[in-house]
């Protein structure tokens, strides 16, 4: 039997397709590969396909058969907040669609067990500073976590009129790398977006800085990618249980780092004297979010081992690694 995993050849689904490797587990990719790269996920067998678009079930469900693939991962979807409060029709679309192809493509096949890669934006703007899943009421403040948090009815709805058995995984700020070839391709997560200002010899920007936090910047429970991708696998193990508690759980720490305090790690671990400015705060972010990781704790074993610190470290060293990427420490200067 096989793993089929929907967006396999991007950030996370890489990290999760190497841990499944280490696992022993065979792993199916699909991916449109827009933000992902093929060379990512040597030893798995890659299917190039938007699942999006109507009909694409019916190519999921060739592919299951042909594979005899029994678990799917679904991470293939649109994750700009910014983005999705600007184009929430194709966020709609692209996500929810997806969902419903990788659905009807398990309805039809003997894969049953399904890990969604879900997010902490289903919360939108909790009334509690560390939240467990299941507080009330979960109202998501953009179209990215509106997308996630109908994802999740939507699995849950198919578990008894197909058997199928689901678990939301419902991620925080994830960042880090593991092997220096799985970099973060995209420039859209902080961490990332810090370095390619730093690249350019420019200064790195904050996006808000007068939010109600102590600092006045956002603060994020910040989960390193190598935990994450351990938290698939434990979710797997989960799903082959007969009883089963809950089918969504948190994936963070349950500490929470201000967007200040990342930059300022940045500058410890670089060692490079920059100074950010401040920007307009972005659609859609809320101030505060951080996860309680008690559920996934107790349930599955599951504990963070990386801190912030590791996080920064991890992701520096696979930037500088990368030669379209790479700073020279020596020669850097800020821009004016």
């Amino acid at each position: 039997m096989s793993v089929l995993v929907t967006g396999g050849c991007g950030y996370i689904g890489a990290h999760v397709v190497h841990a499944l490797h280490q696992a022993g587990q065979e792993v199916v990719v699909v991916d449109d590969l827009s933000y992902g790269k093929a060379s990512r996920i040597e030893g798995a067998r890659l299917y190039g396909a938007d699942i999006a678009t109507p009909g694409a079930d019916d190519r999921l469900a060739q592919i299951i058969r042909d594979n005899a693939v029994d678990s799917v991962i679904h991470f293939a979807a649109r994750k700009q907040v910014g983005e999705s409060v600007a184009k929430p029709l194709w966020y709609y679309q692209q996500n929810l669609g997806s969902m419903l192809n990788v659905l009807k493509a398990m309805s039809v096949t003997d894969a049953k067990k399904l890990v969604f890669s879900s997010s902490a934006s289903t919360y939108g703007e909790p009334p509690v500073s560390v939240v467990p899943e299941d507080v009330q009421p979960m109202v998501p403040i953009n179209p990215y976590g509106q997308t996630k948090l109908f994802g999740e009815w939507m699995a849950r709805a198919c578990e008894e009129p197909f058997g199928i058995r689901f678990c939301g995984l419902r991620y925080f700020n994830v960042a880090g790398c593991g092997p220096v070839e799985l970099e973060d391709p995209a420039i859209l997560n902080l961490i990332p977006m810090i370095f390619d200002r730093l690249k350019q010899g420019k200064a790195p920007a904050i996006f808000g800085a007068d939010y109600p936090t102590e600092d006045g910047t956002c603060i994020r429970d910040y989960i390193h990618i190598s935990d994450l991708a351990d938290a698939h696998i434990a979710a797997l193990d989960y799903l082959d249980r007969p009883e089963r508690k809950y089918d969504v759980f948190n994936v963070g720490t349950g500490k929470g780092t201000s967007v200040r305090q990342i930059v300022d790690e940045v500058k410890k671990v670089t060692g490079l004297p920059f100074s950010e400015t401040i920007a307009a705060r972005r659609a859609g972010d809320p101030a505060k979010l951080i996860g309680s990781p008690k559920r996934i704790n107790e349930e599955m074993g599951w504990h963070a081992k990386y801190d912030v610190r590791d996080i920064v470290e991890s992701a520096w060293k696979a930037w500088q690694a990368n030669p379209d990427h790479h700073i020279d420490t020596d020669s850097w200067k800020q821009a004016d």
